[in-house]
């Protein structure tokens, strides 16, 4: 099974065909969508019909929709939004379930409130589990203070804590509740080589958090980056193997 998460940046705009160009030469079996800025359900049908999948948009209140879309036709699917500033979208598909997510952009504290509720949620000891997205936060493991070091200041305060320090914190509680980060050592996903932003450094704030039954059948997770992809988002889409 290959599965693969986008932030596609404020729906994709002038650069929806160069987005599913990527898609289509990349075949995902699963793939988790965020910032669908103008995406109604009848265009979220149109665009998996032309990648021949099924899909499910999560509407969002405060943010952007997000999706997941599969080639086999979901069993079940769920929307969650008033909880988040963007939203979930969940899926089951045979004995796997998919949550498509985007964090808080803004503040560390709602981001953590908002991993900490997904992780209580979500987690599931004995089953297939998989919330991929933009989570927006920095893992515990990796020295980021190079990076932020570049950062604005006005930017550089969403990835700090009230102390200071770096927050790593929505990430931690994702891993404390017993989520394995699969995604562990591929490098940053922003900012891209052709549309990166003055908010970010090099970070890695797009993931692929896996429960152990499914962690176990990981074969490769990489992040795409390529002259297509360069272009096509300000974040790098994550491409993974499980099987």
């Amino acid at each position: 099974m290959r599965v693969m998460t986008w932030n596609i940046l404020v729906g994709g705009k002038s650069r929806s065909d160069s987005i599913l160009d990527v898609i289509r030469r990349e075949r995902p079996d699963v793939l988790a969508l965020q910032e669908l800025k103008g995406w109604s359900a009848a265009r979220t049908r149109e665009v998996a019909a032309e990648l021949g999948m099924h899909a499910h948009l999560a509407p969002s209140t405060f943010g952007q929709p997000v999706a997941v879309l599969a080639r086999e036709e979901p069993t079940r699917t769920r929307s969650i939004r008033w909880r988040l500033h963007h939203a979930a979208a969940v899926a089951t598909i045979g004995d796997l379930t998919v949550v498509s997510t985007h964090l808080n952009p803004f503040s560390p504290e709602r981001r953590r409130r908002e991993a900490t509720w997904l992780a209580a949620c979500f987690f599931r000891t004995r089953r297939k589990v998989l919330i991929a997205g933009d989570l927006n936060s920095l893992d515990p493991v990796t020295d980021h203070a190079e990076s932020l070091a570049r950062v604005d200041a006005r930017y550089r305060r969403r990835h700090l804590t009230p102390a200071g320090t770096v927050d790593t914190r929505a990430i931690k509680a994702l891993l404390d509740a017993g989520f394995v980060d699969v995604g562990r050592g591929i490098g940053p996903t922003v900012p891209t080589a052709g549309l990166g932003g003055a908010e970010f450094g090099a970070f890695r704030l797009d993931y692929l958090m896996a429960s152990p039954p499914l962690a176990r059948l990981t074969r490769y997770v990489s992040v795409l980056r390529d002259e297509a992809t360069d272009h096509a988002s300000d974040h790098y889409p994550v491409v993974a193997s499980f099987g």
